[in-house]
This record gives structure tokens, sequence and C-alpha cells, in this order.
């Protein structure tokens, strides 16, 4: 018998699970429950239907199944640190290799393209030390494309030298795109100007490759106040360039420590080039063809970049479109490191290099070998949009009966209207009666104009007063007014200041009151958003990406699956080899069907940028860009507003769509950029595969390029949902419990009936829905999940799919140049602080 003060467990006591034999019970186990239903040995069996015998139960362990490779290859420790270490053997060789390539004798030269970043810093005089080196460096002219290369066959290193235009923004991304260096020349004293600033934001968004910082001048300083501008110099550049070294130009050895620098350091790379072939014009030729001299076979040599080259593959020159190749041939490299020796030259002269104009015409057309030819069975096409059927999916041609029963229907339709004396029966079937003409309402004025609903009143306002004016045209009389009275240019300021008034003062609005319109008077509501409907969630509710398509959706290509396209598309660029021209190649290209302006902008100096176009990548789709608004521009900028885009390679004008980043298969549009969240732009454009940048500019009235938003390509998505939002408001008049009467939503009897169905909200939280209409001026009974405030305002929101305009224009006028002001490093240090 236990103790009488013995413990014992209470309600909290931990109860632990029992042990489940299952499939994992052992030999004796399985023996035990297979002789469960048999008779002791000894005895007979009881009478009855003989057992169902179970089926046999695995003995003792259960089998692993087949485990992955992975595991397959699991090595001890020893083996883990030997496979580490030849992978970072195998990649700091990888490093080196590019490095030793870069410039050498089987590779291109070390391209460095020259930025000016401020208008004091002494540009001429870096080139010309760079140009005036030791003996050991051979110079060669660049003729028309501008620049120059230097040649060291002693250390077996080429250089070329490349100069932007100073202020021309498209010369300086064109040849960012392609650099593999970026030289930047600042000022002794202020560093940048404004224009500078400017040109280090675009460049920075398109993908900054390797760069170095040169200081030319600074001599005339005294030593002290030198040391001071050079460390001022050093901490106000930290926050564009951390941790970067600042390279003095003054003398021959300075340019030398420059050089050393600019071959040794690590490259960086871009993804969207790496991954194509690449080239920058050093020459160029146009042959017009038989038909017309405006158009013919453009000749561009260069140096093959990035990956190999093939002759059946598309190029886009950057700034004027794609084109197809004709062939490719092989000239002799006017920078080999082994220059041929003419007879007759002497011994001091072996190291100089023949300039590109000594070589005769004929001696260069001995010299040229021709590489490849296209196919035309292999080569890609040009086609870059469906072109669509408009009998397609229509039925078969109609029967008499259907015939007669439609003239029939027409006969029953004639109406008798008073028409003019002498007006025929064509033009009588024209003349609207006054009962049709309100009813009639144009789809693409409300595609256009629904933006701002409520323009609307303004608009017929607008209209009555231009039709009066047209009136009293008869009655005016004209008379000279003298110049010194106005001032068009000032006028002109005046009208652009209005409309940034109005700009600024919708965007506000929106900020304030998002989506909410007034509901027309003069038009049913039900007629006047009769595309737009309600739903129960906009996150949860379906949508098919399929319903009520536009036309221009007959135009355009769609992938099945674009990440898995994208994904077998890149892994044949690295694994298989491809037939062409390799790189580091020096060739021409016979570019076909060019058009002569591409020959004119070259002469103008301007650089020739040619990019190998991956498969699809000619045809057109919708594209999708993740921005942010660029914190140096504040203007407002509205959706369906032409735009600047500089992608990847591409450079185009669109008018796009705004909407919302968010993981739901349903996006909301929103009207104007906002600066405080990344948005996601949907246009009509060309396929191009991610990564890429992307760079948004808003031209001015004066043709400045301003840089709006930067960011990268998300997808290329038709199925992407935009919806736009409508959000219709009325106040409440009575409030009762869990009811209120609500005014101003609606204005008849019929709009209530008709959106019904549509769930209510406020502004604070209650839900609820329309129960009856009260009278005939728009008042309704509506019921709550609680009792409304006398502040609170009802909310009806309905939603329509909206989709981009087909605005794309692969011509970009260039941009006025950047005004420059002083200094732009004064206002980077207030910010810093």
């Amino acid at each position: 018998m236990a103790a009488a003060g013995a413990h014992r467990p209470g309600p909290l006591k931990q109860q632990n699970k029992a042990h489940k034999g299952g499939k994992h019970s052992g030999s004796s186990q399985r023996r035990a429950g297979g002789e469960a239903g048999r008779a002791p040995r000894g005895f007979p069996a009881a009478p009855g239907p003989p057992a169902r015998s179970l089926p046999p139960r695995p003995a003792g362990r259960v089998p692993v199944k087949a485990q992955p490779r992975r595991r397959l290859r699991d090595l001890n420790r020893v083996d883990r640190r030997h496979q580490a270490l030849q992978l970072r053997r195998q990649r700091k060789e990888a490093v080196l290799a590019e490095k030793r390539s870069l410039g050498s004798r089987d590779g291109p030269p070390h391209l460095v393209v020259v930025v000016q970043l401020h208008s004091r810093a002494a540009a001429q005089d870096t080139l010309r030390l760079l140009q005036s080196q030791d003996s050991g460096i051979v110079r060669a002219d660049e003729g028309r494309a501008g620049g120059f290369a230097l040649l060291c066959p002693r250390l077996k290193q080429r250089w070329r030298f490349v100069t932007a235009q100073a202020g021309n923004l498209h010369a300086v991304l064109d040849l960012a795109k392609v650099a593999d260096s970026l030289l930047f020349l600042l000022d002794p004293v202020d560093g940048w100007d404004s224009a500078g600033e400017h040109c280090l934001s675009c460049l920075f968004a398109q993908g900054l490759p390797s760069y170095a910082l040169a200081v030319p001048g600074g001599t005339d300083l005294p030593p002290k106040k030198r040391i001071d501008a050079r460390k001022k110099l050093s901490k106000s550049i930290e926050k564009r360039f951390p941790e970067a070294k600042l390279f003095p130009v003054n003398t021959e050895q300075e340019c030398s420590l420059l050089l050393r620098h600019l071959s040794s350091q690590k490259q960086r790379h871009l993804a969207f080039r790496d991954r194509r072939a690449h080239l920058l014009a050093r020459a160029a030729e146009f042959v017009p063809s038989q038909d017309s001299d405006l158009v013919g076979t453009l000749k561009v040599s260069g140096f093959v970049r990035g990956q190999t080259l093939s002759v059946n593959s598309l190029v886009h020159i950057v700034g004027h479109g794609d084109f197809q190749l004709s062939q490719v041939d092989a000239p002799l490299d006017p920078l080999s490191l082994n220059p041929r020796v003419v007879k007759g030259q002497t011994r001091s002269q072996d190291m100089e290099v023949q300039d590109d104009s000594a070589i005769g015409a004929e001696e260069m057309e001995e010299d040229v070998k021709v590489l490849m030819k296209a196919d035309p069975s292999k080569q890609e096409s040009l086609q870059s949009e469906v072109v669509p059927d408009p009998m397609e999916g229509e039925q078969t041609w109609p029967t008499e009966e259907e015939l007669q029963e439609a003239e029939d229907s027409l006969k029953a339709n004639r109406r008798v209207v008073k028409v003019p004396k002498g007006t025929s029966k064509y033009q009588a079937a024209w003349i609207v009666d006054d009962g049709e003409e309100g009813s009639e309402k144009d789809d693409d004025d409300e595609e256009d104009d629904d933006m701002d609903d409520d323009l609307m009143e303004e608009a017929v306002s607008q209209e009555g007063e231009s039709s009066e004016e047209e009136a009293g045209e008869e009655e005016s009389e004209t008379m000279t007014v003298s110049e010194c009275l106005r001032d068009d240019q000032y006028d002109e300021k005046m009208e652009e200041d209005e409309q940034m008034l109005e700009r600024y003062k919708q965007e506000r609005m929106d900020e304030m009151f998002p989506d909410e319109v007034d509901t027309p008077r003069d038009v049913p509501a039900r007629v006047r958003f009769q595309k737009y409907r309600g739903l129960k969630s906009f996150r949860t509710s379906p949508w098919d990406p399929k319903e009520n398509l536009p036309r221009d959706y007959a135009r355009i290509f769609q992938f099945q699956d674009f990440s898995r396209t994208r994904k077998n598309l890149f892994r044949q660029i690295e694994k298989e080899e491809t037939e062409g021209a390799s790189v580091g190649w020096y060739v021409t290209l016979h570019v076909c069907n060019v058009p002569v302006s591409v020959m004119e902008s070259f002469k103008e100096g301007k650089p020739l940028v040619l990019f190998s176009l991956l498969p699809h990548e000619q045809k057109m789709s919708v594209l999708n860009f993740l921005v942010r608004r660029h914190p140096g521009n504040s203007e407002p900028v509205r959706a369906k507003e032409e735009l600047i885009f500089h992608c990847g390679f591409r450079r185009f004008r669109a008018s796009p769509l705004f909407s919302q980043h968010t993981s739901a298969d349903k996006h909301k549009l929103e009207r104007f950029l906002r600066p405080d969240a990344a948005l996601v732009v949907t246009v009509y454009a060309p396929i191009t595969f991610p990564p890429a940048s992307v760079l948004l500019f808003k031209q001015r009235s004066n043709g400045m390029h301003d840089l709006i938003a930067t960011g990268s390509l998300l997808s290329v998505d038709p199925d992407r949902i935009v919806i736009k939002r409508l959000v219709l408001s009325g106040h409440p008049f009575k409030i009762f419990t869990k009811t209120a009467v609500v005014r101003y939503m609606f204005f008849n009897r019929e709009d209530v009936m008709w959106f019904k169905p549509v769930e209510l909200r406020t502004k604070w939280g209650r839900r609820g829905h329309i129960k009856e209409p009260l009278g005939t001026h728009g008042h309704m009974k509506c019921h709550f999940d609680g009792q409304l405030k006398s502040q609170d305002t009802v909310l009806l929101n309905l939603y329509k799919r909206v989709f981009p305009k087909w605005t794309y224009d692969p011509h970009v006028p260039e941009p006025v140049p950047w005004v420059r002001s002083e200094s732009a490093l004064p206002e980077q240090e207030v910010e810093m602080e």
C-alpha cells in the first residue's frame, strides 16, 4: 500500500507519445504479427471461412530511396578543401587570362573612352601626353573615327583611345556600352560641373565599366594650395567613387602609371553586352544600291568583342535600327603588334606604323579575305510584327436567305429625315437626328480622356466658346498691333508655366484623392462607365488575361514560357560553339539596306556601334520595366506621356503605362510616376532578354533630355494585367444604426439600380452594399457593417483593364547639349552633411 503522503502526478504532467511500430518493425514483430491469426500448435483450427491473407510486410529496415547525385558525391573534409582550392584556382586563372587577352595580340585592343566631366578639364593636353610616350610605343592615326591608338610591341599591349564629344549624351552612352575602360577627366579644383553630374548619373544607371580618374592641370597653383585642393577633391568624390584613386597626368611618367593601371585593373562586366557580339566601327564605307542612292550596303570595319559574330544573325546599329548581314571579310589588322616592313624602309623606320591613308585601295583589295557569306536558309528574318488576318475566325459567305433577311431589316430601319434641297441619298444617310446625337459616344475618346474624367465639362464649355468665336468671326475686324505691345518669347514661357502648374495640381489631387472622379451629370453613369466592372476582391477575384484583347495584340509575339526560353538560350551561348568571327578578329561587315543617314552620322564624328541580336530580339512584344524615380527630377510625369527609353543597347520613344509592382496577378494603374515607390513601366517594344538596364528621359521644349527614372528590364509578358480603378464618392445624408442615406454618388434612379450589386466601402474602413434607391435624384439607402460617422465618405470602386498605346518609334532625336554650370561638388557636400 502506498504511503499517505506519496506524490501524485498533476494535470500538467508531460505525456510522451507512444512508440509506433509501423513499417519499421523488426523481424520478430513481423513474425508475431503474421502468426496472430494462426491456431496454436496441437489445437485444431477454428471453424468458419479461412482468414484473409495479409500482404507480406518488409522485414527489418526499409530500403532507402535512390539518393540524388549530389549526395552520392559527398566528400570528406580533405576532399572538400581540395575541391574548393581547385575552383578558386580556376577562377583566378580565368581572371588572369582575361587580363592578358585584353589588348594583346590575340585579343581586341584595350578600348579606352575619354570622358570630359568639366569644361575646364584639359582633355587635349592629356591626349597629347599619352601620344608623346617613349620610343617603345608606336602611334597610329585613327582618321575619320577620331582618337588614336597606342602600340607597344615590347610590352605586347595595344590601346585604343576614343574621345567622347563634350555635351553629347548619346555619344557618351553609346561609347560606354562597348568600352573596356572609361577615363574621366576632372578639374583639379571643382571636380565636375552640372553637365558632368548629369553624365555620371546616366552612366551609373546604364552600367559602369572599369574606370580611372585623371586630374590634368593644377601646376599653376602653389604647392600648398595644390595639396589642399587634392585633399578636398578626394573627399568630395567619395560619394560617387568610394576608394577611388586620383591620377595626375602632367608628365609622361604619370601617364605611364595611368596606362599601367588601366591594363592591370580588374574588368567590370556588363551583362547585356557579354552575351552578344558587339563592335565599334573604326572605318566605314557606303556603297549605294542600284535602285536608289538613299539606301545601300554599309561596310563597317572593327574588332569583334564579347561573343563570336555569326553572319546569319541580325545586327542592331545603335540609334538606327536592325539590319541583315550579307558577308563578313577579314582585312589586315591595322593595329597589329607585328607591322609589315615595306621595302625601302630604314632601320629607324621599323617601329613606325603606316597610316591607313597611305595604303592604296588596290593593295587593300588584295589583302581582303572573305570569311563567310550569309545562308538564306539559316539567316534570321527581319519580320518584327505579325501580319493579322482580319478574316481569321470569320464564318463562311452568307447564304441567300441571310442576305434577304439583312435587306429586309435595312428596309424596316429606314427613317425619314428633313434635308435641304439638292441633297443626295448618300449625304442624307450621314445626317444624324438630334435624339441620336446625344446617345453616341466615341470609344477612342473614352480611352484617351478617361484618365481625367473631370475634364469632360471643361471640354464641353470649350466647345461652346469655340462655336461662339466662330459665329463672331464675320463681325470681327483686323487691326495691326505694334511689336512693343507684346513679347512672344515671354508669352511662350508663361504658357509653359501655366501647363506645368496644371500638372502639379493634377498630381497633388491624385495624391490626396487617389483615383477619385466626379460622376458626370450630363451623361448617365451606366453609360459613361459601361466598360468598367466591380470586383469582390481586387486581390483574389479572377480576371481572364485573354479577355477583350485589343487589335494591337494580334501584331505581337508571345512566349509560352519566357524564363525557360531565356535559360535555354543562355545555356546554349555558354556551352555550344558558334561558327563565325571570333573575339579579337578585325573584320569588315557588309550590312544590307542601310540608309545613307547612318554614314552621314559617322562622318560627323558620332560613334557607330553594332550589336548582334539574339534569336527573337527583333520581334515586337510587351515589355515591362521596373524603374524608380531619379532624385534629381521632380516634375510630374503622367502616364501615356511620350518618353525616351535607353534599354540595354536599344534607344526608342514610346508612351508607357505605370502600374504598381506587386506579386499578385493584377496590378493597379498609376496615373503619375511616383517619387516614393518603384513602379512597373509597360510599353510595346522589341523583345530583349534580361538582364538589361533602362533609362527614361523626357524631352523638354528646348530639345534637352532630362533623366526622370532608372531601373532594369523586368519581363516580357503580354499577359500582365494592368487594371485601372475609378472611385465614385458619395456623402452620408442621414445616418442610422447600420444604415444610411447616401447622396451625390449618382443623380438618377436607374444608375443606382445598375450599380446595386457592387460592394461599397468607406474611407474609415466600413463595408456595405446598396439596398434600394430613394426618389428619382440618385439618393439611395445603404447598409453597412457598423454605424457611419458624419465626416466619413462612401466609395464605390470600378475596374477596367487598360493596354499601352502603340507609339513605338526607333528614331530618337539628338539631345541639345546640357547647360554647364561651374561646379556640382558643393551641392554634394551639402547633401552629405
